[in-house]
């Protein structure tokens, strides 16, 4: 098989030069001690006079209450919408007049709070994320105004063959479980929801019992252990109930979700690996080789590079709290979708049966482990990237040995999880919008109860590259 990795040897190296000192700061995390329910990771970094701020709290979509899908991205989208003495213009301006950014967004077992601040503006931008968490005021004006923009995200999903695959999957891969409904919810639920729903919610989610800190900047363990011990002293120490287990993964076989346009995009995946299994590093190692390395994975090479198929197509292994998926992604014309998928499979099966070659392992090996420092080349980068290990509930000591982990991977390895994983008879595949000439009924409700196909073909005339759902940072 030919090289696809043409002079990446002596990029990786030039990177490991320009990088050198990017491990030895990302190695050297400290954890403040915030008592026994709360977890603080921080990398000092007086480079520039900034502090990044990454939050993890209980309260994600798989909390959101029977009939009340999207709560949770709900409650965060109106974080910033005033609190204690502050309406919703009043926090804003307070946020702006000192430059601080203030995001939040659910995930399926998180709501993950992104804060940078000076370094002088820390003290307030803690202040203002205490009174947020603390005493949010839910205002009739901002519960509207936010319900609406919620309402046209979520009627735009249903013209969006991407977005419409993505849901769809969810809801046939995870069944009966929390994590199948849609992060952002239903146009009923959210419609549905009211001052009392948000205010229950974020009394027993928005608490500091599972809480997960990363920090990364300008300033002093001692200093950072005061701001964060202050700001989240009021914070209530409730527990959040316990996510239920997954039972049954997947529902093999395609699905589809009628939408009349020239371009479908089928969501495809199969059961993962877990974070914590021994076999999850292979399988990372192997998901690069198969479909998560761009223009260097056997998935882009067969479908895009010699049949002309789609413009990109990628995989990603992703776990949740509770579960893991294999994630995959293409689009392409209504004609060609059955051999696009039917590629796929052949891909798949091929690589269960025989494996990578030992240049295809060595390439996968020099770029995830000469990539890795990238993610450490800013504070904002070093905060995420601790955030999400955290989330997976990794060590601190695990940034350090990541890298020889993944050199550790063997042959046999990838090959032994290939057989594993790799399973193209347990492939669950949602299409958003028709094959050409299907035959195939569509999968009831797994397009969730709002879908209403519009009549007109959305304007999407070419293949192009495909954002993955919900997808992990790097491992």
């Amino acid at each position: 098989m030919r090289r696809r990795h043409s002079g990446l040897g002596v990029i990786m190296a030039l990177l490991a030069l320009v990088f050198l000192q990017i491990p030895a700061r990302a190695a050297s995390i400290q954890n403040i001690d915030l008592g026994p329910h709360a977890q603080v990771w921080f990398a000092e970094d007086h480079t520039v006079p900034i502090v990044v701020f990454n939050i993890s709290l209980p309260a994600g979509s798989a909390y959101d209450p029977p009939g009340k899908a999207g709560l949770a991205e709900f409650a965060g989208s109106m974080i910033d919408e005033g609190a204690g003495g502050l309406d919703s213009k009043a926090f804003h301006e307070a946020l702006a007049n000192r430059a601080i950014t203030f995001n939040a967004s659910a995930e399926r077992d998180f709501l993950v709070i992104s804060i940078s601040t000076l370094k002088e503006n820390a003290p307030e931008a803690m202040h203002l994320l205490q009174l947020a968490l603390t005493r949010p005021r839910f205002e009739s004006e901002a519960l509207q105004r936010v319900r609406a923009q919620i309402i046209q995200s979520l009627q735009q999903d249903q013209v969006e063959p991407q977005r419409l695959a993505a849901r769809g999957f969810m809801r046939a891969f995870f069944g009966g479980h929390a994590y199948a409904h849609p992060v952002s919810g239903e146009i009923d639920s959210i419609s549905s929801v009211n001052t009392a729903d948000l205010r229950n919610f974020v009394r027993g989610h928005w608490v500091k019992n599972g809480l997960k800190i990363a920090v990364a900047g300008d300033i002093t363990a001692p200093a950072l252990a005061k701001l964060l011990g202050q700001t989240f002293q009021p914070v209530s120490g409730a527990s959040p109930p316990p996510l239920p287990n997954v039972g049954r993964l997947g529902a093999p076989g395609i699905h589809i979700i009628p939408l009349p346009v020239p371009q479908p995009t089928a969501i495809f995946g199969l059961p993962g690996i877990m974070r914590h299994d021994p076999d999850f590093i292979p399988a990372y190692v192997a998901n690069y080789i198969l479909g998560g390395g761009g223009f260097s994975s056997r998935l882009t090479d067969e479908v895009r590079v010699k049949r002309g198929l789609t413009y990109g197509i990628s995989t990603a292994l992703t776990s949740y709290d509770k579960a893991s998926v294999l994630l995959g992604s293409v689009a392409t014309r209504a004609d060609a979708i059955r051999q696009t998928l039917q590629v796929v499979k052949d891909t798949m099966a091929n690589f269960a049966a025989n494996g990578p070659t030992q240049q295809e392992l060595d390439d996968a090996k020099t770029y995830l482990t000469g990539s890795f420092p990238l993610a450490f080349s800013s504070n904002s980068g070093t905060a995420a990237q601790l955030g999400t290990f955290q989330r997976q509930n990794l060590d601190i000591g695990y940034v350090a040995r990541r890298n020889s982990l993944i050199e550790a991977v063997t042959l046999a390895d990838v090959r032994r999880v290939g057989k594993r994983l790799f399973d193209p008879a347990r492939l669950t595949v949602v299409i958003g919008g028709s094959p050409a000439g299907a035959a195939l009924p569509p999968a009831a409700g797994i397009g969730g109860p709002n879908i209403t196909p519009p009549t007109k073909p959305a304007a999407k005339p070419l293949a192009g590259p495909v954002t993955m759902p919900n997808i992990a940072k790097k491992p």
